[in-house]
């Protein structure tokens, strides 16, 4: 993913999803890429509804274990870089029915895993490059077990796809480059050919879509236009997306391909590292759209980044998320060995714990309707076919939780982790005892909790709406 100094330039982009390029220009849809708005949602049922996934980082990057923009930070040389790495890269304890499994347990319902990332190694048997896993200590595809795995535990496969390419010998040296600097590999530009690497992509992306069967998404990263950077021109993105479209029909792709200026150039907008304060919109208009979220500071695995957000900071983010109608797609960057960290197996735990009991109050749901307010301290979640609103107790307060303009609304109230009833009036009256009145507002509900929070992370109260 994008190195911290890069991701500024993607929160100009989606803090104001309002005032994107769409706003300012048209462009024709071609005929490839006509759709009925019907069939768009049919082709994005599933997302919308399982609205949680996994992204998984990893590359050569896992052996030296300090981020996956390495290559670039210490603006090593592809000859420096493979020959410190490349034969070292030998995942001995790999089990991608293992990485399935913990996805699943953590309530997960897709996974994305990076085929190939910036520095232009590939984890499966290229016919394009000779730099991938088959000739490293791995000897084989990688990918390959990872599909089936994925399949057997019914979780929907997804690649993501570098546009960039700091191996590659016809990558244009730009302002992003590993060698950026180098004044040496700047004036090896005259020789560099991008026709060649943009066939190049063609190639890898006909193979990723065409020898593993079904794959349900693809997110391409990144384009970064202007001075001293590659926008959709350099990847020739429309030709990259007719490709993608023509090979998988009904794959949905990320919005990384510099055609911002389309309606049809992507699937869902995709927020790195950032939360939107709220639903993003385009022309005025809610659209798709899913925050890719890391554990800690780093996509790759990195030994000794310390950041690393609770359990409990997780569980609110998924809510969150949810909440404002996105997808939340959650990064564990395994070991150079091949597994998940005990750093992140316990994140993934803790996580499938909460969505063991409250998992109703995520699939399928999304944004509450306007006419329910948010009460303090919580986020709400809405099933609109089950016409089900969850409230999300961040804080524990004592005793009362007020709904403001619930009343007459809700037949029902309980927990949802034990369907155990919780009571509410709507009442101006003395509460507890002489001393001490609650007056509820116009309209207000006043739930009655009890004084000890269940032991639930984060405990969600499941109303039955009339």
């Amino acid at each position: 993913m994008m190195r911290t100094s890069l991701i500024c330039l993607l929160l100009i982009t989606y803090i104001g999803f309002g005032q994107t390029w769409a706003q300012q220009q048209t462009t024709a849809t071609p005929d490839w890429a006509k759709e009925t708005p019907e069939h768009k949602a049919q082709r994005m049922a599933w997302w919308r509804h399982d609205r949680f996934g996994m992204f998984i980082h990893w590359g050569l990057y896992a052996v030296p274990a300090r981020h996956e923009w390495v290559q670039q930070h210490e603006q090593l040389s592809t000859e420096e870089y493979k020959a410190k790495y490349f034969d070292l890269f030998n995942p001995d304890l790999y089990n991608p029915k293992e990485w399935a499994a913990a996805a699943k347990q953590a309530g997960m319902k897709y996974i994305v895993l990076t085929a190939r990332h910036h520095e232009g190694f590939s984890l499966w048997d290229t016919k394009a490059s000779d730099y991938k896993a088959p000739n490293t200590p791995a000897a084989r595809d990688l990918i390959k077990p990872f599909v089936e795995a994925c399949r057997e535990a019914g979780l929907k496969v997804g690649f993501y796809y570098s546009l960039l390419d700091w191996h590659h010998p016809d990558f244009i040296v730009d302002g992003t480059h590993a060698l950026r600097n180098n004044e040496e590999a700047r004036a090896s530009n005259s020789k560099r050919d991008m026709n060649k690497y943009r066939q190049f992509m063609k190639d890898q992306v006909t193979e990723l879509l065409t020898n593993y069967g079904k794959i349900d998404l693809l997110f391409y990263d990144f384009s970064y236009p202007g001075k001293d950077g590659k926008g959709h021109e350099d990847w020739d993105s429309e030709g990259l997306l007719k490709l993608t479209r023509k090979l998988q029909p009904d794959i949905i792709v990320n919005d990384r391909l510099d055609l911002n200026d389309t309606e049809w150039g992507w699937d869902y907008k995709t927020p790195e590292q950032f939360m939107p304060n709220k639903w993003p919109e385009v022309n005025g208009k809610q659209v798709p759209w899913e925050t890719c979220q890391t554990f800690s500071g780093s996509w790759g695995y990195y030994r000794d980044e310390n950041t690393w957000k609770s359990t409990n900071q997780l569980i609110a983010m998924l809510i969150e998320t949810v909440s404002k109608g996105g997808n939340l797609l959650l990064n564990v960057g395994p070991t150079a060995r091949g597994y998940f960290d005990d750093r992140a197996m316990n994140r993934l735990e803790g996580m499938g714990q909460w969505m063991k009991y409250n998992s109703r109050s995520i699939y399928g749901c999304t944004a509450a309707p306007e006419e329910f307010q948010k009460p303090d301290n919580c986020f709400l979640t809405y099933n609109p076919e089950t016409k089900r609103l969850y409230v999300h107790v961040l804080q524990w307060p004592f005793k009362t939780l007020y709904l403001p303009g619930y009343k007459g609304k809700v037949k029902y109230a309980q927990f949802l982790h034990d369907g155990s009833e919780i009571k509410y009036t709507s009442r101006s009256s003395a509460a507890a005892g002489a001393h001490t009145t609650v007056t509820a507002g116009e309209g207000d509900l006043i739930v009655d909790l009890p004084v000890v929070k269940p032991n639930v992370e984060i405990p969600v109260i499941e109303l039955i709406l009339e």
